[in-house]
């Protein structure tokens, strides 16, 4: 299951074409036989993922859930204490049902401040570190280098993206499936 925003939500495109939709043929080929479900809601911060997880894992009794979560923190200038926070409760939650946990490495544009961008980076090795969770690496920041590949608002991926980040999801979640 995946736990997201608009980055794995598929902002703006049917969601067929959104990454996650490719993600099960991209594992596939890779020998992994894996059911994606895509709880991604476009805008959720972590507060959102925290209030809507458990009964996602009720209702969806997923093996492993990957956290996609706190770009919309960052952007909104939310403390990073408490996206900090709301990522370890859901960690808590996801480990204590016995699921596997994944989480994925969020960075903001640096127009936010240096400092405040690196307090914001830093949350996530972190708590990856202190949850013994595995932490893959941020999918836009190979995206963003390609203008054809980043829609107007120069912040979400574009359809042709969408190839591309499955397989490269694929290749980082491979390991841990």
């Amino acid at each position: 299951m995946i736990l997201g925003d608009s980055l794995s939500a598929g902002y703006r495109m049917p969601i067929e074409q959104a990454w996650p939709s490719l993600l099960s043929d991209k594992l596939s080929e890779k020998g992994k036989n894996v059911t994606v479900i895509n709880a991604s809601i476009s805008g959720d911060t972590s507060g959102n993922g925290l209030a809507r997880l458990p009964g996602l894992l009720k209702q969806h009794t997923p093996d492993s859930v990957l956290l996609e979560l706190g770009a919309n923190d960052g952007l909104r200038g939310f403390p990073p204490q408490g996206t900090e926070k709301n990522l370890r409760q859901m960690i808590d939650i996801i480990q204590n049902t016995n699921t596997k946990v994944i989480m994925m490495q969020i960075r903001i544009p640096p127009n936010y401040g240096k400092r405040y961008t690196q307090m914001f980076s830093d949350i996530y090795p972190r708590v990856a570190k202190a949850t013994q969770t595995p932490l893959i690496p941020f999918f836009m920041e190979k995206i963003i280098t390609k203008s054809e590949w980043v829609k107007k608002d120069g912040m979400h991926p574009r359809k042709e993206a969408q190839p591309w980040i499955a397989n490269f999801m694929a290749t980082q979640l491979q390991p841990f499936l």
